[in-house]
């Protein structure tokens, strides 16, 4: 999407409601006393330092690392890893594919590795 950094802002403001709304109302007056531009890697940072903690990030990262298939379908352990990959910014890059190629299939049921031949 083609957004300037203002219209993004803006966009992302727009969708808050209720406390979020307040928060960001008080941000901004503060922002705008200290002559902060509000760009929207500030907004992005402020609103998951308020709303996404550190210590929560933490507990989805080591969920991820921890996951398993168990006892579900491979298609449900496929959405889980997509779902968890987001707060592991090592999976993330471009050289960390075969890391995660071999971090989902570890995690496969031992059966179903011994069918695709992995060792």
């Amino acid at each position: 999407m083609n957004c300037t950094d203002v219209q993004k802002v803006q966009f992302g403001t727009h969708r808050l409601e209720k406390e979020a709304e307040d928060w960001w109302s008080n941000i901004v007056q503060r922002f705008d006393e200290e002559g902060i531009k509000v760009t929207w890697a500030l907004f992005r940072d402020a609103f998951l330092e308020n709303y996404f903690p550190e210590d929560v990030h933490g507990k989805k990262e080591v969920e991820f690392l921890e996951l398993k298939q168990g006892n579900g379908i491979v298609a449900e352990y496929a959405a889980k890893f997509q779902e968890l990959i987001k707060y592991c910014p090592y999976y993330n890059t471009m050289n960390a594919e075969r890391s995660k190629c071999l971090k989902f299939v570890n995690g496969l049921r031992h059966y179903i590795k011994k069918s695709i031949g992995y060792q």
